[in-house]
């Protein structure tokens, strides 16, 4: 049975419309104003909320500024109930976060079709989120333990092959088995790395103070930083004849560390899902008051609903291509041009192509304003 929670100090208003909730099989509680509203809705954690704006103590606006300071009230559909048309005070009960206006005087029927129509866009956005949940339980389930596991077990696999051998190894074979242990090694670090980052930053982005501390960055040049880390990124692919670059040069409001994050990040999935012998263009310029970072590949790409699902821990069709990372590096490219105050978009065809583009924000170099 879904609750219904009624703030009005009009008592004959408010027993109307409990009683025709009620008479329709929802669970009604009721408050004479914003205050005793707002214990309620915190106790009792209602379905939908129906609320009047004039209320002493605690007018309807103020309620619903209260309700959404509070992570367990923020996301409670809020239908205001009022005798005022107002249109502006439409537009700003809507600016707050309402999800509805209704009208005194209004019909049962009007009632009864506010509040279904809340609480069905509410159920189908519960649905959205659980399967996202789902989604993300599975990832995490599935490929967080084999990509710990991995590289963990070419250490030990290849550590316990010299530590048990009656004699060590000729030179050559040697030489393999420390690259493959380093190997492992870098793979588990890259991993442990980028979940330590993709917690801070999104430490970082729930503080408004941090991440108004963060702008502007730090002044960097961005070509030569460009240019080594995605001819890095291309040997350890082995695919340098594949590396096109065309890099202008410019200075973004960012530290050299978090530059460099996006472009090894952006420029490593475009490796990691594209053929070898198929280019990966990456091309950086100037543009207004950005500076615009653009991978582009032609490889598996994405459709629009995966595009849209970006996220941690968001391998895409995991159990048809085996591939290395947790899904973070696409995400950390986007959460860190955000917190600086430019943004990440992707472009994709199906089984062609995928261009993602960063804008960062300009800076100026040390000394100029």
């Amino acid at each position: 049975m879904k609750r219904i929670l009624v703030i009005d100090d009009d008592a004959a208003v408010l027993s109307l419309t409990s009683k025709a909730l009620q008479t329709r099989g929802f669970q009604i509680l009721t408050a004479g104003d914003g205050m005793e509203g707002l214990e309620l809705a915190k106790t009792y954690l209602p379905d939908l909320i129906i609320c009047d704006v004039q209320m002493p103590r605690l007018n309807g606006y103020e309620t619903l500024a209260a309700l959404q300071q509070d992570a367990l009230t923020s996301t409670i559909p809020f239908i205001f109930l009022t005798g005022l048309s107002e249109l502006w005070q439409v537009r700003y009960g809507m600016g707050l976060g309402a999800d509805d206006y209704l009208t005194k005087p209004f019909t049962v029927n009007e009632l009864l079709t506010a509040v279904n129509t809340r609480l069905a866009k509410k159920a189908a956005s519960d649905r959205v989120s659980e399967r996202k949940l789902e989604d993300l339980r599975g990832n995490i389930g599935k490929a967080l333990p084999h990509e710990l596991l991995t590289p963990l077990n070419g250490i030990l696999g290849l550590s316990e092959l010299l530590a048990n051998s009656p004699e060590l190894p000729d030179p050559a074979d040697l030489r393999d088995f420390a690259k493959g242990i380093q190997m492992s090694a870098l793979r588990l670090h890259h991993l442990i790395s980028n979940f330590i980052i993709y917690s801070e930053v999104e430490l970082i982005a729930a503080d408004p103070k941090r991440i108004g501390n963060l702008r502007p960055g730090t002044p960097t040049l961005i070509r030569d930083l460009l240019i080594k880390a995605a001819r890095e990124k291309a040997e350890a692919a082995a695919r340098d004849a594949d590396l096109v670059l065309e890099i202008a040069e410019g200075v973004v409001a960012m530290s050299i560390e978090r530059c460099r994050k996006i472009v090894e990040e952006l420029v490593e999935n475009a490796f990691k899902f594209s053929k070898t012998g198929t280019p990966v263009q990456v091309t950086g310029q100037p543009k207004d008051q950005h500076y615009v970072l653009t991978v582009h590949d032609r490889g598996r790409g994405m459709t629009p609903d995966q595009i849209a699902s970006v996220g941690a821990h968001m391998q895409f069709e995991r159990r048809f291509y085996e591939q290395q990372g947790a899904g973070l590096g696409l995400i950390i490219a986007r959460r860190l041009a955000e917190l600086h105050g430019g943004d990440l978009r992707i472009e994709s065809v199906p089984g062609q192509e995928t261009t993602v583009q960063v804008r960062l924000p300009r800076g100026f170099p040390a000394g100029e304003a």
